[in-house]
């Protein structure tokens, strides 16, 4: 199963996502979406489901948390962390985790549903693709007209019996790399590290 994951879209939809979503499964929008003309587009590519950001319009009434299953996965979209992307990639890394707070990343943790495995998030147009406990954090980036100096790109999630691949990209020419992909098992090997790939 193939979800395609896009976020800050602030009132556009890039002409190139209808043929590079095409043959998703479904769409999640982490919030920013601003109109109801870009749902409608979305919508023509796959089923979107989309959550509520800082921008959105109370008539486009979405909600601010969604929680959906593919397959053996649960998967949480929000529009904003309590926690900055610089704690995230912090918190995954282990040799930095012992010199940083562990109880207030596990407290972050556990703010989320014991059964979740892959949170999708957006608001600072910076994608990010880490795993912090046995959990996939993923912001796909803007798809959005450009701006601030950050790249424009969507993300994509696959979902497989043994585990989850994620993956950014780029909607232009890059000044700087994006995130690597990242598997993550489930079920029985949910237990392992995430690789990079």
């Amino acid at each position: 199963m193939k979800i395609g994951l896009v976020s800050d879209t602030h009132g556009y939809l890039d002409p190139q996502l209808p043929v590079l979503l095409d043959g998703v499964d479904s769409i999640l929008h982490a919030g920013d979406v601003d109109s109801q003309v870009v749902l409608d587009d979305l919508g023509r590519i796959a089923d979107v489901r989309a959550v509520r950001g800082n921008v959105d319009p109370d008539e486009l009434n979405l909600p601010p948390l969604l929680k959906v299953r593919f397959g053996n996965v649960q998967i949480e979209v929000l529009h904003q962390l309590p926690v900055s992307q610089e704690d995230l990639k912090n918190w995954d890394d282990a040799s930095a985790l012992e010199k940083l707070n562990p109880e207030r990343r596990d407290r972050f943790l556990e703010s989320f549903d014991p059964a979740t495995k892959v949170v999708v998030f957006g608001h600072s147009h910076n994608p990010c693709l880490v795993t912090v406990g046995h959990r996939l954090f993923f912001n796909p980036g803007s798809c959005g007209k450009k701006r601030f100096t950050l790249p424009r790109c969507f993300g994509l999630l696959e979902v497989f019996p043994r585990g989850i691949q994620g993956a950014i990209t780029g909607l232009e020419g890059q000044d700087k790399p994006l995130p690597a992909s990242v598997w993550l098992p489930v079920g029985e090997y949910g237990d392992v590290k995430a690789k990079e790939s």
